[in-house]
């Protein structure tokens, strides 16, 4: 029993330590984002994202030496645009809501993960803790007049993505790692890039602008996307989907110490039962692979 245990925290603790590495730095990344509205727009901040990121990724990773078979192209389209669809709809979410809420309600999209893919009673139990603590944070039990409803729509358009881009991330990236992820980025570019540049031109290159775009690019696409793509190839998909449920309670810290956005006491407590989730949900991974070689 004590060589599974070890076996079983061995295995796990690289990819959760990267990905909660990877939410930390994106939402850093948002808190900046969201400063820089006022300049460029959401689609000048998505493109500056996904362009600036694009090009450190190709060329940190090569992908050009990755050879993908026709029967992955598909999932690697689809990985590209739900990752830019994603990025585009947060942003737009991100201008009248606070950091907390908008990723709390885009966060529907691995929840959604987490619920098709359970199967055991121990699954819905984390499950309701994070549902609890998405009810206490958001103000769904008050009223509503306070939530600007496109937004609001936005934020559930980007967890739909969120959803395929957890789906779609680890067909493509079990095969090609994270040389998949700098592929993927430079796709989604050339989707959602050309709106940006459309709407801001020349003054995305401005002085005032490019060093941030750069952070950003960093913080939101290289660091998170590449630790992600680490996560999402040795994690099982719900248990990636459930812990993403921290990623509320990073972007409210984030809010908090970036933008000044408070949140009340029965939302900082619906903040803790997700992290219950979370923890719940890494407590409670099997791997089978392991517990089968050690019977055989």
């Amino acid at each position: 029993m004590k060589r599974i245990t070890q076996l079983r925290v061995s295995k796990f603790v690289l990819p959760i330590g990267a990905l909660l590495i990877a939410m930390i730095s994106l939402q850093s990344g948002a808190s900046l984002a969201k400063g820089l509205f006022p300049l460029v727009g959401a689609p000048g901040v998505t493109s500056l994202r996904l362009g600036i990121g694009a090009f450190i990724l190709l060329f940190i990773f090569k992908p050009w030496r990755i050879r993908f078979p026709r029967g992955d192209r598909m999932a690697l389209f689809l990985y590209a645009f739900a990752l830019g669809g994603m990025n585009f709809l947060f942003y737009f979410s991100l201008k009248k809501l606070p950091l907390g809420v908008a990723v709390a309600l885009e966060f529907t999209g691995p929840l959604a993960v987490v619920m098709f893919s359970s199967r055991r009673i121990v699954d819905f139990v984390w499950l309701g803790f994070a549902i609890l603590g998405l009810w206490l944070l958001l103000p769904l039990h008050q009223k509503t007049g306070g939530v600007d409803l496109f937004s609001a729509a936005c934020a559930l358009a980007a967890g739909a993505c969120w959803a395929l881009y957890i789906i779609f991330g680890q067909k493509t990236g079990v095969h090609h790692g994270p040389g998949a992820v700098s592929v993927g980025s430079l796709i989604a570019a050339c989707l959602f890039c050309p709106i940006g540049i459309i709407d801001n031109g020349m003054a995305l290159c401005s002085s005032e602008v490019l060093p941030f775009g750069i952070a950003i690019a960093i913080l939101s696409s290289v660091v998170p996307f590449s630790l992600e793509m680490v996560a999402l190839t040795r994690l099982p998909a719900r248990t990636f989907g459930t812990l993403m449920s921290l990623e509320p309670s990073f972007a409210a810290l984030s809010g908090v110490v970036f933008l000044n956005e408070y949140l009340t006491g029965v939302q900082w407590f619906g903040l803790a039962a997700i992290i219950c989730a979370s923890i719940g949900a890494t407590l409670s991974i099997k791997p089978k692979v392991e517990l089968q070689e050690l019977n055989s």
